[in-house]
C-alpha cells in the first residue's frame, strides 16, 4: 500500500491539475457577468455555438440579459449584446482589450503567416492605397478587368442576344475573384506570351483555374478556422495553401505587369524587415483571401435581393442610367467601354443604401478582443462588471444590432431605401431606448480594427451591379423560387453563404 500511495497521489494531483486547466473549478466572482459553462468540461457550449450561434446567443440573452460569459472550447468569452455599450469596447486601450491577439491566432491557423513585431505599423503604411488617390487607381484597374471578364464571357455566344444561364453565386464569386486577382496581382506580360491576345487569353484561363482552387479552400475554411477539419481535409488544405504560396511568391508576382502598388508596397516593406520570401507569399495569400473571400457572396445577395424586389431593381437601374447619361456615355454595339469613375459611384445614394441593406442582412462576423488584464467594464445602463485577464470579450452584431427590430423595423425584410432619408440623402440616425445608436450596422468591425479594405470591397460590389445593369438584362430563371437558407457553418466568419446556388440568366442589352 505504501508503494501505491505516491502513485495515487500523483494521479490525483494530475487529475485535479487537468480539471483546473480546463476550467472545471471556475466560479463567478463578485461583479463578474453571469457565467454559463455548459455541461461538458472544456468544450462548454462550443457545439451549440458552432451549430447555430444565432439561436444559442439569443437563448443566452433571454436567460442572462445583455452581458454574459460562456465557455467555448476552453475559452471564456463575455458577449456584450447591447449596442449602446459598444463604445466602451471601442475606446478601451489595447493594453486592456486587444484585437490583435485573436487576429494573430486566426491568420496563423488559416494562412500559416506569423506577424512581425511591428506588423501594425507596416500594415498602416501599406494600406494607404486603400483610400484616397490610391483607391482610385485600384478601382480603375478593377473596372477594366471586370468589364473585360463579363463581356468576354458574353462574347463566347454567337448570338449576343441569346440568354445565358449560370448559378448566381458561382457567377458573382467567379467574376469578382478573377477581376480582383488580376487587378491586385497583375497580368501576364506580352513579352513572355508573344502577343497581347495570348497574354489576355492566359489571364482568363489562369484566373479561372485559380478560382476553382480558391473555392475548394474556401469550402474548407469554416472547419479550418474552428480546428475541426478531419485528416483528409487537413491534407487538402495544406495542398491548397502550398499551391497559393507558390503562385503568390515574390518572384512570380514581380514577373507580371500591372501589379497593384498596394501589393508591391507590402512586399517591399516586409523585405526591408528581413522577412523570408516564403513568409511573404503567405501574407500575399492572406491579402488575396481578405480582399476576395467575402465580396463574391455579398454581391450574390445584393443581386438576388434586387431581382427578388422589382421596385428596388427599377430604382437602382434608373439611378445608374441617370449617372451614365450625365457623363454623356452610351453603351452601343462596337462602341467603347464605359469609363466608370469614382465620382460616378459617389452619385448613387440608392445603390449605396441597397448595398448597406444587403450587408445588414448578410454580414455576420464575430468581433473579439482579448482581455489583457483584470479590469472593470461599464455598460450603457451604468452597471459595472469585472472582466478577468485571459478571457475574451465578443460582439455578434448580426443579433445585437442588425436584426434588432427597435433599431431596424421589420429586420428580416429587405428594404432597399432603409438607409435613405425622405429627401434622398444618406440616413444615419437610428435609435434604441430613445438613444442614438452609433453602430447601426457593423459589417467591417469596430474602431481601429475595422477592415482596412472596406472601401475597396464596397466599390467592388457597386461596380459589378453598375456594370451588370449597364450591359445586361438579367433575371431569375424561376422568379417564384424561395431565397436559399443560410449555410450554418459560415456564421461568425464574415458574409454568410446560401446552402445552395440559385439560377439566373442574362443577355447583352445591345
Amino acid at each position: 500500500m505504501s508503494l501505491w500511495l505516491p502513485v495515487l497521489s500523483a494521479l490525483l494531483i494530475s487529475l485535479l491539475g487537468g480539471l483546473y486547466v480546463i476550467g472545471a473549478f471556475r466560479r463567478r466572482r463578485s461583479k463578474e457577468p453571469p457565467l454559463d459553462k455548459g455541461h461538458i468540461p472544456w468544450l462548454g457550449h462550443a457545439l451549440d455555438f458552432r451549430n447555430n450561434p444565432v439561436e444559442f446567443l439569443q437563448k443566452m440573452q433571454r436567460k442572462h440579459g445583455d452581458i454574459f460569459t460562456v465557455e467555448l472550447g476552453g475559452y471564456y468569452i463575455t458577449f456584450v449584446m447591447d449596442p449602446l455599450s459598444f463604445r466602451s469596447i471601442e475606446k478601451e486601450a489595447r493594453s486592456k482589450l486587444d484585437a490583435s491577439l485573436f487576429n494573430k491566432q486566426f491568420v496563423e491557423r488559416a494562412f500559416g503567416y506569423h506577424y512581425l513585431e511591428n506588423e501594425r505599423k507596416i500594415q498602416e503604411v501599406g494600406n494607404k492605397h486603400l483610400m484616397g488617390d490610391g483607391l482610385v487607381v485600384m478601382m480603375q484597374a478593377l473596372m477594366k478587368n471586370l468589364q473585360n471578364l463579363i463581356l468576354y464571357s458574353a462574347g463566347t455566344v454567337e448570338d449576343h442576344k441569346k440568354w445565358q444561364q449560370d448559378g448566381l453565386l458561382h457567377y458573382s464569386n467567379n467574376i469578382l475573384f478573377r477581376a480582383g486577382y488580376l487587378s491586385l496581382f497583375g497580368n501576364e506580360t506580352v513579352k513572355r506570351m508573344g502577343s497581347k491576345e495570348k497574354a489576355e487569353e492566359f489571364d482568363w484561363v489562369h484566373s479561372e483555374e485559380l478560382f476553382n482552387e480558391f473555392r475548394k479552400y474556401d469550402s474548407l475554411f469554416p472547419n479550418l478556422v474552428y480546428a475541426m477539419l478531419p485528416l483528409k481535409g487537413k491534407l487538402e488544405a495544406e495542398r491548397l495553401k502550398r499551391l497559393f504560396w507558390n503562385v503568390l511568391s515574390f518572384k512570380k508576382i514581380m514577373q507580371k505587369d500591372n501589379v497593384s502598388r498596394w501589393i508591391i508596397d507590402h512586399l517591399q516593406l516586409r523585405q526591408e524587415q528581413g522577412m523570408a520570401e516564403y513568409m511573404q507569399a503567405r501574407y500575399m495569400f492572406l491579402l488575396l483571401w481578405g480582399s476576395q473571400g467575402n465580396t463574391g457572396p455579398a454581391s450574390f445577395w445584393l443581386l438576388l435581393f434586387l431581382m427578388k424586389h422589382p421596385e428596388a431593381l427599377k430604382a437602382v437601374k434608373e439611378e445608374v442610367d441617370k449617372v451614365l447619361q450625365e457623363t454623356n456615355q452610351e453603351v452601343k454595339p462596337g462602341g467603347p467601354l464605359i469609363n466608370l469613375t469614382r465620382d460616378m459611384l459617389m452619385k448613387t445614394p440608392i445603390l449605396d443604401s441597397a448595398v448597406e441593406e444587403t450587408l445588414r442582412l448578410a454580414s455576420a462576423p464575430v468581433l473579439i478582443r482579448a482581455v489583457m488584464q483584470d479590469m472593470d467594464f461599464k455598460i450603457a445602463d451604468g452597471k459595472e462588471y469585472a472582466l478577468r485577464k485571459g478571457d475574451r470579450v465578443a460582439i455578434f452584431p448580426y443579433i445585437a444590432v442588425q436584426m434588432d427590430p427597435e433599431i431596424h423595423p421589420e429586420p428580416h425584410r429587405f428594404k432597399y431605401d432603409r438607409f435613405l432619408n425622405p429627401d434622398g440623402t444618406k440616413k444615419a440616425d437610428f435609435y434604441k431606448n430613445g438613444k442614438k445608436v452609433k453602430y447601426f450596422t457593423m459589417p467591417w468591425g469596430l474602431g481601429i480594427s475595422m477592415c482596412p479594405g472596406r472601401f475597396f470591397a464596397m466599390n467592388e460590389m457597386k461596380q459589378i451591379v453598375f456594370l451588370m445593369l449597364v450591359y445586361f438584362d438579367f433575371e431569375l430563371v424561376n422568379a417564384e423560387e424561395d431565397i436559399p437558407p443560410i449555410d450554418q457553418s459560415r456564421w461568425g466568419i464574415g458574409v454568410i453563404h446560401p446552402t445552395h446556388d440559385i439560377q439566373f440568366r442574362y443577355r447583352l442589352r445591345f
